[in-house]
This record gives C-alpha cells, structure tokens and sequence, in this order.
C-alpha cells in the first residue's frame, strides 16, 4: 500500500511537471524574464502563476466535490481533460516553429511588478482555467470513492510541486545557463511534455470510454 501510495505520488508530481513544460506565453515570458532580469525575478513571476494556479485549483475543488458521484460528470470530465491535453499536446507540437526567444537586455524592475505579471499573465491566460478545469477535474473524478480528503490534498500538492520544479529550474536556465538557452533545447522540452500531456490525454479518454460503456 506504501509503495502504491509512493508511485501514485511520483505519477501526480509527473503530471505537474508535464503540464507545466511545455513553451506558452507564460514560460515564454517567464525566460525572457530571467534573461533581462535575472534569476529571482523569473523565479518570482513563476510564483505569481503559481497563485493562479492554486486559485483555479480551490475553485475546481470546492465546485466540483460535492457533484463528483454523478456519472455523467465523470464522463464529461474525462472526456473535457482528454480534449484539453491532446488538443494543447498536438498544438505545442504543431507550433514548434515559432518558440523564439527573445534576447534583448531590459532594465531592471521591480520583484512586486515581476510577481503581479505573472500572476496577470496566469489569470487571463484562456487555457489554464481549461487545464484546471479539464484535468484536475478529472483527478477528482478518478479518485472518488477510492481516496480520502487527505490524500487527494498530498497528491494536489504533488501536481504543484512539479510545477514550481519546472519554473524553478527555467529560472535558473535563462539567467545562470543562458549558453545553453536557444531554440533548440526550447523545443527539445516542449516535444517531450507535449507527448506526456498526449499520453495522459489518452488515459483520460480511456476513462471516459468506461464511464460511458
């Protein structure tokens, strides 16, 4: 049961780090930051996201628990989260031509203006309320009945570990390794998590085929 719970918890922390990786505006914008402005402001603008992500995170939680037993939910929500990651893992594939960075040197700003971008960027960004909507939404569906409260909240703290891991570690490429910063190993990134976003698509898609037969 140990090892299980292990496994489950490195495959939620995955799933954070694959939804996290691939190449939007917001980590688009999140390298630029720390190529203008270093390290701790890119680290910050990620921790704004990180806000929003949380934020749609409580709403999905608290609005769909208390429906999470309907069967047409769960098969609305599988199916919503299999749309979600293999139309955005399709689409992050089909548009590596443009991922370009910009490597211009801006001025230095402020840490509060460096969080509230990146909490903005997150907020009005269309897809992540789909991505939280979809996805997570589909987590709650799949473990209902089957894991407690207090499970459920180790594994939504997983998801955002790899998250933060995955800003964390674009912080720290854009403004300590920038040589090794170029369109190659952008791409390079966004091949592998599009292609685990597609891969969990799948899953969830196979889900809603039980739900509905």
């Amino acid at each position: 049961m140990e090892g299980y719970f292990i496994n489950s918890l490195f495959t939620y922390f995955f799933l954070g780090v694959s939804l996290a990786a691939p190449i939007g505006p917001v980590k688009a914008t999140l390298l630029n930051t720390g190529i203008k402005n270093g390290f701790f402001h890119a680290w910050i603008f990620g921790i704004g996201a990180l806000v929003t992500d949380i934020m749609y995170m409580l709403m999905v939680f608290f609005g769909v628990a208390q429906f999470i037993d309907s069967p047409i939910l769960k098969t609305i929500l599988w199916s919503f989260g299999c749309f979600v990651l293999i139309y955005t893992g399709v689409e992050n594939l089909l548009t590596l031509n443009k991922i370009k960075m910009d490597f211009k040197i801006g001025k230095t700003i402020r840490f509060r203006q460096s969080l509230l971008s990146g909490f903005f960027m997150a907020m009005l960004n269309p897809i992540t309320i789909l991505f939280w909507l979809g996805i997570y939404g589909s987590i709650l569906t799949g473990t209902a009945g089957t894991l407690t409260w207090y499970q459920i909240i180790i594994y939504s703290i997983a998801i955002l570990l790899g998250i933060s891991l995955v800003d964390f570690i674009m912080a720290f490429i854009s403004s300590v390794a920038r040589k090794l910063l170029n369109t190659k190993l952008l791409r390079s990134i966004s091949i592998i998590s599009s292609i685990a976003m597609i891969g969990f698509g799948i899953f969830f898609g196979i889900q809603a085929y039980r739900s509905l037969f």
